[in-house]
């Protein structure tokens, strides 16, 4: 059986991308047309750690910067948000941090990442082989870690020792068509690291991919609640089912006037988690996920988007009425 109580006195133990986003400024300017750039923390990993943070919870950050002066201002911008960066590793050569210029734009959005050469596709079995997995509450991992080596096979080595010492893992779909050479290898490296998961969150874009088929994503996820997961399916504007044993939950999405697309996954999961670790159950648990993927995408920025918990309870507070929640049976 899954374990939702998480100790709230250990850290979240995040592992995958951290890197620089910047924005063209003001709001609704097209990257094209620019004069000046905003800048911030970015990459799924790093916000989610910060989600967590910004909500009261601990968060350690397994991950690789390049040695130079971005991926320094990474680790300070971490340490700014008190996402815990002692088991972030410079790595030198060739290897960058990721770049991703990101419009705060919802017609034709604009966002280019630049992954040469990637720094956190260096994140190595050794930096995992050091931890020690009874210290922290949970295992999260993002499906970007999985395009390459030596990453994918640290995610999996984490996937294994944490089961291995009984800690709950969390995997975050995360799919990036472009980042990989063929639809069928990535559905082959997915699905195996997904058979170490425990809570697995995605889109229905991710799960019909997993299934081969885009119609099948939703019995794809079920089929993977009906295993022992606890899965959270995810539709955009038509809300979320989560499903967990033979209970499904289906929750509306929070009516709000977004500026930007991007950010809202990442902060779902952390305030998921972090709901969790407050031990508010399943259903507030994905009440909050969806409140702050709303709040996150009205603001510039990811990182620096996410809600405090004071922010997010009064958000929800005035807009709870406005979202229905079912709770049922498969």
């Amino acid at each position: 059986m899954i374990d939702l109580d998480f100790d709230p006195a250990k850290p979240f133990l995040v592992l995958g991308r951290a890197g620089l986003d910047i924005y063209p400024t003001p709001v609704n300017t097209k990257t094209a047309e620019v004069v000046e750039f905003v800048s911030a923390l970015g990459g799924s990993s790093a916000n989610i750690a910060v989600a967590l943070c910004q909500l009261g919870q601990k968060a350690s950050l397994v991950t690789c910067v390049s040695d130079d002066a971005v991926g320094r201002y990474v680790e300070n911008q971490l340490r700014r948000y008190g996402v815990d960066s002692h088991l972030v590793r410079r790595v030198s050569g060739d290897f960058r941090t990721s770049l991703a210029v990101v419009e705060s734009t919802v017609v034709d959005h604009q966002s280019v990442i630049y992954r040469n050469n990637a720094a956190d596709f260096q994140m190595h079995e050794s930096d995992i082989d050091t931890l020690t997995m009874s210290d922290f509450a949970a295992l999260v991992v993002t499906g970007t870690c999985l395009t390459k080596n030596p990453s994918r096979q640290a995610v999996v080595r984490a996937l294994d020792r944490a089961r291995d010492a009984g800690l709950t893992t969390v995997m975050d779909l995360d799919y990036r068509p472009y980042s990989w050479e063929t639809a069928d290898h990535a559905r082959q490296v997915y699905n195996e690291a997904v058979a170490l998961v425990d809570i697995v969150i995605g889109n229905d874009e991710e799960f019909g991919h997993m299934a081969g088929n885009f119609d099948a994503g939703s019995e794809f996820a079920k089929s993977l609640a009906a295993v022992g997961r606890l899965v959270v399916y995810k539709m955009g504007e038509r809300g979320s089912q989560a499903y967990f044993s033979q209970d499904v939950i289906v929750t509306g999405v929070f009516p709000v006037t977004p500026i930007k697309p991007t950010g809202a996954g990442d902060a779902f999961l952390g305030s998921f988690l972090a709901s969790l670790s407050r031990q508010e159950g399943l259903a507030k648990s994905i009440m909050y996920g969806s409140a702050s993927a709303a709040l996150v995408v009205t603001r510039v920025g990811c990182a620096p988007a996410m809600p405090t918990l004071e922010e997010l309870s009064l958000f929800v507070d005035r807009h709870q009425e406005s979202v229905e929640q079912r709770l049922g049976r498969l």
